[in-house]
């Protein structure tokens, strides 16, 4: 049986008991506060805001299910003891109730900022993270669903410069540089349709944490950012599940109670790209298959028929062995499958085959934690996340057969420690061992070639960090240290973080971010119709050679330990719903090869190590009028170059991803059910190279002006989309939703570079952004 149809049985059994379960909700026993108030978040279509330690140790029976909303404040005040306030007809502040101030601290509000930072459901913390949770998402222009790495995109210093998931560019980093965590595993595909979708389904997502700098000691690599994805780790006691479907995918998941201590989450995604054609799909293909081995072909006498599709699967269960014991198994499989076949009739002979190119991430895992007392607690867990990039490509001309395979293996083991002394004062260690295998293989049948090599890291890090706040609430530093040992390179790595908050004035909030960090994986590129030309990068490890070795005929360069540090420092001012902020930031990364910047100019078939710096700013300017509309500005400018001694004279020239000015305008209405989102985003062109002249002389080869002397066209692109959320029943809420992607239509050319035909003259190639792209979903929620 194929796996699209075993995928559609599957989503068919899972939701076919929906009534049933929905019975066997337990309602007659205590739970905790917090699953209570997620479940009343979906039931009543309402948001819940509240400090962490205002509900702790807090657990009520759950409400009926026929209570109106007024009624269910009421209940909430009688049961808690707590004092809940009803902003409007969705938000419910809760609060310490007057006579009990004195035993907490209203100062943990202090640790929120701002909330619906941008749009509903991101929060900014005075930590400098930003917290993202898709089930009380808005909405933002261009999205009808809290797409998790397109969302992040919105945030000042994020941007993508090919506008997918899988080149995204913090601080002018490359991808490879962000360390992206599910559930605590580290994940090494961002996307399906290769990059232009998350790969992760947002339904089953409780909260998206996001750093930019000042990380916490407890996270090793990721010397750009840090995003942490987190699955919903407390037992309901009630049924959840939805279903979807837009122009690309269908979806579903379902958060199934098995006992009062026991839950299992599902969700599945599956593509429809094989089944219909739609508009959405068009523009995705147009994009994606633009510039790879696939679309290049000018033989008519060539056919060519492909299927794509690709899926993703996860499951967590979790099981209370007790009040203090939690046990938690995780599961994700993410895929992504191409195939097509080529016709043609050689010398009267037909010819048929197939290329083919597969992309898979799957993880498994196993959490442990203890609540020792009511200050200390431990988690242990263990994973291994593994990666496999699978090409077949065949060239029917040349009767030639190109296999290439890039595998990653990553194993960990962590186990940490968080002691609260009290509210002001917290403690957080831990050790964590790390081993990473990574194997890359080429084989070729016509000359016949074949080169295997596979390198493996070993690493131990142990880290502590203390947390103080001061008295008054207004002072907030974070101070820790992580000590890294990498056995093979006899390496030991000391890397300080740092978190200052100052808050002065009532209003205003002055904040010093800073930290040290390495990563031994790196994705390079060796030639650029690599794996069909659609998925380039290859992910390899770092040797720590100085010099070239060759070893079976394949040539190793040196790949480096990447380094880096980074430094920023900003002023809020956050008053009446107004936020105004301004950061400002240097940052050095050491390291880097020219193999991993994906040069296509002179410099493309060089290896060469080197360094870039940035000096940058972030600004945004965030009013909110009421609950109903939220509209923003940002600015970012940020001055990014590189430095190879042994290239360009040894002087510095522009970062590929030196865009050195950003600016977004957007607004968002939320009303009654209706959200409406519209925006525009602009940016300064991509650094690029051109050629000096018309034609190569006889050496074959293109002669450059200066690296990256010149800029592409400015980049501007204006989004739009709205929802609508309904009741079907008391139990059942429906979402229906609409976007346009590139309002305009604008044709941006996001990358252009330069080859030869066989008269030896230049041809200019140029890579398109997505055109107008509508898309439109359906959700049901259970």
């Amino acid at each position: 049986m194929s796996r699209k149809y075993t995928l559609s049985i599957f989503l068919f059994l899972l939701f076919l008991n929906i009534a049933n379960l929905k019975a066997q909700t337990i309602q007659k026993e205590k739970y905790p506060l917090s699953s209570i108030l997620n479940s009343l978040e979906k039931r009543y279509n309402i948001s819940f805001s509240y400090a962490d330690e205002t509900i702790k140790n807090k657990e009520i029976i759950l409400p009926n299910e026929d209570l109106t909303l007024e009624a269910l404040i009421a209940f909430l005040k009688n049961e808690t003891k707590l004092d809940f306030k009803l902003l409007d007809s969705r938000f419910v502040v809760i609060k310490l109730l007057k006579k009990e101030k004195n035993d907490f601290r209203v100062q943990k509000l202090e640790e929120v900022v701002v909330t619906n930072y941008l749009t509903n459901g991101i929060t900014k913390l005075n930590d400098g993270s930003i917290t993202i949770k898709p089930e009380s998402f808005g909405i933002l222009p261009g999205l009808i669903e809290p797409d998790v790495l397109q969302t992040i995109q919105a945030l000042p210093g994020v941007l993508s410069v090919d506008e997918t998931v899988s080149n995204i560019n913090v601080r002018g980093g490359t991808h490879d540089q962000n360390l992206l965590l599910w559930d605590g595993i580290k994940m090494y595909q961002s996307g399906h349709f290769f990059g232009l979708i998350s790969a992760f389904n947002p339904y089953t997502t409780k909260r998206v944490n996001v750093y930019k700098n000042g990380t916490s000691a407890k996270y090793g690599d990721g010397i750009s950012s840090i995003i942490d994805i987190e699955l919903s780790d407390d037992i309901d006691n009630e049924f959840k599940g939805g279903l979807g479907f837009n122009l690309i995918n269908v979806d579903g998941y379902a958060k199934i109670p098995l006992s009062k201590k026991t839950e299992l989450q599902l969700s599945t995604r599956r593509s429809v790209t094989d089944l219909v054609v739609t508009p959405t799909y068009d523009q995705y293909f147009k994009r994606v298959f633009q510039d790879s081995d696939f679309s290049n072909y000018s033989n008519n006498s060539v056919s060519q028929n492909e299927t794509f599709y690709f899926y993703d699967i996860t499951a967590k269960f979790l099981y209370d062995i007790s009040k203090k014991d939690k046990l938690r198994f995780h599961l994700l499989n993410v895929n992504n499958r191409l195939n097509y076949d080529e016709r043609s009739t050689i010398n009267n002979r037909d010819e048929a085959l197939n290329s083919k190119l597969s992309q898979q991430n799957s993880a498994i895992g196993i959490t442990y934690t203890r609540d020792w007392t009511h200050r200390l607690s431990t988690t242990y867990q263990i994973y291994v996340s593994n990666y496999d990039l699978d090409a077949t490509n065949f060239d029917i001309f040349n009767d030639q057969r190109l296999i290439q395979e890039n595998e990653v293996y990553d194993g960990s083991s962590k186990f940490d420690i968080n002691y609260e002394h009290n509210p002001r004062l917290k403690i957080n260690g831990g050790y964590q061992f790390t081993e990473v295998g990574i194997s890359n293989l080429e084989d070729i049948n016509n000359p016949l070639f074949r080169s295997y090599i596979k390198n493996v890291i070993r690493s131990h890090a142990i880290y502590a960090e203390t947390s103080l706040l001061s008295n008054n609430i207004k002072t907030n530093v974070t101070v820790g240290t992580r000590l890294n040992y990498i056995n093979k390179f006899k390496l030991l790595l000391a890397e300080p973080r740092l978190r200052f908050s100052q808050r002065f004035f009532n209003n205003f909030r002055f904040e010093i971010l800073g930290e040290f960090k390495h990563q031994t994986t790196t994705q390079i590129i060796d030639l650029q119709n690599d794996f069909l030309g659609i998925e380039k990068r290859r992910w390899v490890l770092a040797n720590n050679n100085s010099d070239n070795i060759i070893i079976n005929s394949k040539t190793i360069y040196p790949v480096p330990v990447i380094k880096s540090k980074q430094i920023s420092a900003g002023i809020h001012y956050n008053k009446n719903k107004l936020l105004i902020s301004a950061e400002g930031y240097l940052k050095k990364v050491d390291g880097i090869t020219t193999r991993s910047q994906g040069f296509q100019n002179q410099y493309q078939f060089v290896n060469s190590i080197g360094s870039y710096d940035i000096k940058g700013i972030d600004l945004l300017l965030n009013k909110q009028f009421g609950n109903t509309i939220s509209s923003w500005v940002s600015y970012s400018y940020n001055k990014n170059n590189y430095l190879f001694p042994s290239l360009n004279n040894g002087e510095k020239f522009p970062n590929n991803s030196d865009i050195r000015h950003t600016f977004s305008f957007a607004g968002t209405y939320t009303q009654n059910g209706i959200k409406l989102a519209m925006g525009l985003n602009w940016h300064s062109g991509k650094p690029t190279t051109l050629p000096d002249t018309e034609d190569a002389p006889d050496n074959r080869d293109i002669t450059y002006a200066s690296p990256n002397s010149t800029n592409l066209e400015d980049y501007l692109r204006a989004d739009c989309s709205a929802s609508y959320d309904f009741n079907i029943s008391n139990t059942t809420r429906a979402t229906i939703g609409a976007s346009v992607w590139n309002v305009l239509n604008k044709k941006n050319i996001i990358n252009t570079y330069y080859t030869l035909d066989d008269t030896n003259m230049v041809n200019k190639i140029e890579n398109e952004s997505l055109g107008i792209t509508p898309n439109v979903s359906l959700r049901i929620h259970f």
